[in-house]
């Protein structure tokens, strides 16, 4: 039976949009077509696997303590799993590197190779998913305030060797899965107090970037991840997104875009058009911050639909990259999956379903009165009668249909884990 309504429902809703001009169902063909890439950290608080001592508190802090994380690769890969069965379409998964399979034995982040993600990549395969990657530069005796921007030799050049493997990694990743693995290259350096060695410590990032970056692969692409300021680390971040937009602008890297990295003023939606006219692509790590960088759980929030909107307006699908940044402990982990995945896709769904080709024309027109009217009018247009039909075609739960699901696999599966 409600199989049957929402078919009527979207049926109807068609018929209203293509009323504006829009086309539905070119709409849902390139939904389709949208991969996010999933978070692996949001399973686990961001424990990894590498058995090299806890998180060391630079700049990651996971809240909660709600039962049922994973504690392996296999439990990690069973949550990941389910939450395949509740999301539409064909999607991709980022990994850090301390998610190695080490056979559970110790291995430094200097000395980590292709083959301890190799049963990552036949699992991703046999999952139908791709895989991203991330050098992880946090919870290690090393991470000191600065790891690659570090005066120390030492320490930047433990640093670099990662990074240069983490690379390595990913290009074995990418030609496995015969598709681009894109690497993030994150680190929190910087001062919990005031500097004056501001450009030095730049300075020396930008040789250790060089350095990394020497080796050219082609089946991985770089990006590069700037923040506001990390915890612990408030007053000065080395990789200021002033930094990183030069950098990427100047070598032609993708630039991530975190959008809890900035203040909670700025409109992430109005740098895209920017940073497309001088940088190759744009990676997104879409989170919710509240009080700043506090990765809560995405939600179908004004930011996140204007930051799809801007996107879809810019023709820019096949240059944004799409990925999930968030880690809540308080609350079911795969329910909080499923909910920042699934409103995501519902952002990018209402940008497609916008009559842009109207607001352009009264825009062009100085009809400013019409353009904002239906701007308003779009917001409560029938999309989400469009949104369940896309779960329908997908054969994934409708609505909420999905909280039982998961309600009964923490039942049957998760509250089982001491």
């Amino acid at each position: 039976m409600k199989h049957e309504q929402i078919q009527k429902s979207y049926e109807i809703a068609k018929e209203r949009y293509a009323q504006l001009g829009v086309d539905t169902e070119k709409a849902l063909a390139e939904l389709q077509k949208i991969a996010i890439s999933i978070h692996c950290w949001q399973s686990d608080d961001v424990s990894g696997f590498e058995q090299l001592g806890g998180m060391d508190g630079s700049g990651i802090q996971a809240t909660g303590n709600y039962p049922g994380k994973a504690r392996n690769i296999d439990e990690l890969r069973q949550d990941i799993a389910k939450v395949l069965t509740l999301i539409a379409g064909k999607h991709r998964l980022n990994l850090h590197a301390i998610y190695g399979d080490f056979g559970g034995k110790p291995v430094d982040r200097d000395k980590i190779e292709p083959t301890h993600f190799e049963s990552w990549m036949q699992w991703a395969k046999d999952n139908d998913l791709k895989l991203d990657f991330n050098s992880t530069s946090f919870g290690h005796p090393k991470s000191e305030n600065l790891t690659l921007a570090s005066p120390n030799k030492d320490i930047r050049d433990f640093w670099i060797e990662h990074t240069k493997r983490c690379r390595a990694i990913s290009e074995a990743m990418g030609k496995f899965q015969n598709d681009p693995c894109i690497m993030n290259l994150w680190i929190h350096d910087g001062m919990k107090d005031l500097t004056v060695n501001r450009y030095k410590y730049r300075q020396i990032l930008e040789q250790s970037l060089d350095e990394i970056f020497t080796i050219p692969y082609t089946n991985m692409k770089d990006c590069i991840e700037a923040k506001l300021f990390g915890i612990g680390l408030e007053s000065y971040t080395v990789g200021s997104y002033d930094f990183y937009l030069g950098y990427g602008a100047k070598k032609q890297k993708i630039v991530t875009l975190d959008t809890g990295h900035f203040h909670l003023s700025e409109s992430i939606a109005d740098k895209i058009s920017s940073l497309l006219l001088f940088v190759p692509e744009i990676m997104l790590h879409v989170s919710r911050p509240i009080r700043w960088d506090s990765d809560h759980v995405t939600i179908l929030n004004d930011e996140t639909a204007d930051l799809a909107k801007e996107i879809v307006r810019a023709g820019a699908l096949s240059r944004v990259h799409v990925g999930l940044d968030y880690f809540d402990a308080s609350i079911n982990r795969i329910g909080a999956y499923v909910i920042g995945i699934r409103s995501t896709q519902k952002a990018f769904l209402q940008g497609l379903l916008e009559p842009v080709t109207h607001l352009r024309e009264y825009e062009a027109r100085g009809q400013y009165f019409e353009r904002l009217a239906l701007m308003e009018e779009a917001k409560t247009m029938p999309w989400n009668a469009v949104w369940d039909y896309f779960c329908l075609k997908n054969n994934v739960a409708a609505g909420e249909d999905y909280i039982a699901e998961i309600q009964q696999y923490e039942k049957d599966v998760t509250s089982k884990r001491s």
